[in-house]
């Protein structure tokens, strides 16, 4: 074709796909990595295929092999990407600083949650220096929609329709968690910030305040993990405004780089 380049054909558009969903997978590997069993069966592709996808990621660099595990981990390339995208899309290099002052000034633990397709993930934990603190939450867990404070402030965050559809998406996940999230949905829309009264780990509470994009759909959430009895009626409203201060300097933040690069 003179005009331009030549559309892929559907055998290499599906093998592009492929790669990067196993790559997505190693990245969700974390620290201990995975095998190439593990991410077959995961990726649904026989161990030959993913195999063979592995080793052309592994020459790009985006993947590497560990010699002693035979486990696969994110490769030096990915780094590279990632700092090269953080001005961009690294909410959590707009967020680090609002995290750590939260952190301070609550003592308490500071979580950032994404959205992702029909879940979350927490992106960064920064805890405070009180001593006795709540883990039902890690960095680079996966929830389904709505489980968590974060999580929860994202749902509120979109339109109705659109997180009701989402709910039911995520229904045979939750369980009989269900109508008890329906209902902190409905006060978290009311009230503008989430609270998770212990319902995914008892005796663990969580308040969220969503970070919205110029147009008004959730970036993220800003939540504040703790004991239950920290989160007194008194102390729940003075979280939710720092989480709310923090929530608007980071979304300043995000308009003002859309602003920039748009």
């Amino acid at each position: 074709m003179k005009d331009g380049a030549a559309p892929m054909d559907t055998g290499g558009t599906q093998a592009v796909a492929r790669a990067l969903s196993l790559l997505s997978l190693v990245g969700r590997g974390g620290a201990q990595g995975l095998g190439l069993a593990q991410l077959a069966a995961a990726s649904g592709l026989a161990r030959p295929t993913a195999r063979r996808l592995l080793l052309a990621l592994g020459t790009a660099r985006l993947v590497e092999q560990d010699r002693a595990t035979r486990r696969y981990h994110l490769g030096p390339e990915t780094y590279l990407l990632a700092g090269f995208a953080a001005e961009r899309h690294g909410i959590l290099h707009h967020a680090h600083g609002s995290m750590v002052r939260l952190a301070h000034e609550s003592g308490d633990t500071v979580l950032l949650t994404v959205p992702q397709d029909d879940h979350t993930l927490c992106l960064e934990r920064i805890e405070g220096d009180f001593p006795v603190r709540t883990h039902a939450l890690m960095r680079g867990d996966r929830k389904p929609a709505g489980v968590g404070a974060g999580a929860l402030a994202i749902l509120a965050a979109l339109p109705a329709p659109e997180a009701d559809a989402l709910l039911d998406r995520v229904a045979p996940l939750v369980g009989d968690l269900m109508p008890a999230l329906r209902e902190d949905l409905a006060h978290a829309r009311a009230q503008g910030h989430a609270l998770n009264p212990g319902r995914v780990v008892a005796g663990s509470w969580g308040l969220g305040v969503a970070i919205p994009w110029p147009d008004g759909r959730p970036a993220g959430a800003l939540s504040i993990a703790a004991i239950e009895n920290r989160m007194t009626p008194a102390r729940q409203a003075d979280l939710a405004a720092a989480l709310h201060r923090e929530a608007g300097l980071i979304a300043r933040r995000l308009a003002d780089l859309e602003r920039k690069t748009g």
